[in-house]
């Protein structure tokens, strides 16, 4: 347990860089050191969580209850993007944003927040619920490979499983 709180509890400290950016990432890795308890990050984390899972499902309801695709993909979308911000709880922004644009994972978040932009032009801009609903597979599809890219190996089983299916 006190190997996955130092891994996850912002302790690392980030790349020193010059100018106003690596200030800013020196007040983020203070804030992450200094600011928030373990079981207040906990917490944090659990209640964003909670909250972004209680926003999809609250899209889902409005749905089935035949209040239009917009409103789902609105909430939907939303929930996504609180679900996300959670883990920031955990292992601290400047970690969060250094893991997320990560080489190996940088494809997958940048397409993840693009769809999440598009769900969201297309649902309440463009008005389209057809679009929104492509938008919102393409969405959930990049943040199951984004979440994967977080569990060692789990890209190359599905890849493998994936090829043997299709061949």
């Amino acid at each position: 347990m006190d190997k996955l709180r130092r891994a996850l509890s912002g302790n690392d400290q980030c790349d020193e860089e010059s100018g106003i950016i690596g200030q800013a990432d020196e007040d983020f890795t203070v804030m992450d050191q200094n600011t928030l308890s373990w079981s207040t990050r906990i917490k944090g984390f659990a209640i964003c969580f909670i909250v972004g899972i209680l926003c999809s499902f609250l899209g889902s309801f409005a749905l089935f209850l035949h209040r239009g695709l917009t409103v789902f993909a609105v909430f939907y979308t939303l929930g996504n993007g609180i679900s996300i911000t959670s883990t920031c709880f955990l292992m601290g922004p400047c970690n969060q944003l250094k893991k997320m644009f990560a080489p190996t994972r940088i494809i997958a978040t940048v397409l993840v927040f693009a769809t999440i932009a598009l769900t969201l032009f297309a649902a309440l801009h463009l008005k389209n619920p057809g679009l929104a609903l492509i938008f919102i597979i393409i969405q959930s599809l990049a943040m199951t490979w984004y979440s994967l890219s977080y569990i060692p190996y789990a890209r190359d089983a599905v890849k493998k499983t994936v090829e043997s299916c299709i061949t």
